[in-house]
């Protein structure tokens, strides 16, 4: 996996937090940097933190099922993206609060990385060097998050589901590339 398409994923996994970013920037009073911070931190860390979790349940299982990782892939990444498409569709909306503790920011984060737990598992049958791969995720993931949260405060949740639908898409695409460039059918 080249560094294009390590960079265009992490983009794609970092639309969840950016869209649950912007909606926490909208609830902020007085936007101050440690707002920007404490989101980054929490949404980057646990967007590197889980595709390496994933990674290393990936690589016990690899010699199992290699014969069939690209369309483990490929499912993987299609239904994580029609997933987010889906979210970004939905009239329900969540609620945000203002409060950045531990608290309130630990189940965001986990619930907008879950996606990248399966990502790394993904990348356990791709080459790819992963202490390089989720420290871009994780750093894509900090800045993405601090801009939505100043977008949150500055425009709103107007970019919420946009950001869902194009990360979403964002994965669908990677997983049908990574598909048909094992099937033969694409060679980049």
């Amino acid at each position: 996996m080249s560094i294009i398409e390590q960079l265009i994923l992490a983009v794609g996994l970092a639309m969840d937090a950016f869209a649950v970013a912007i909606c926490k920037g909208l609830t902020v009073k007085k936007l101050q940097p440690r707002h920007l911070i404490i989101t980054g931190l929490y949404f980057g860390g646990f967007q590197a933190l889980m595709p390496l979790i994933g990674y290393f349940l990936g690589i016990n299982f690899r010699e199992y099922i290699e014969s069939v990782d690209h369309w483990i892939a490929f499912v993987l990444l299609s239904i994580i993206g029609a997933n987010m498409i889906k979210e970004a569709l939905s009239k329900d909306e969540e609620a945000h609060t203002d409060d950045f503790s531990f608290r309130s920011m630990l189940p965001l984060a986990v619930a907008t990385s879950i996606d990248a737990l399966a990502v790394g598992v993904t990348l356990a049958f791709l080459n790819v060097n992963i202490a390089s791969s989720v420290s871009l995720i994780g750093v894509i993931t900090f800045v993405i998050s601090a801009v939505g949260v100043w977008l949150g405060k500055i425009v709103g949740c107007r970019f919420k589901s946009k950001a869902e639908f194009t990360g979403g898409a964002i994965l669908i695409i990677m997983g049908v590339k990574i598909l048909l460039e094992h099937l033969g059918i694409l060679n980049f």
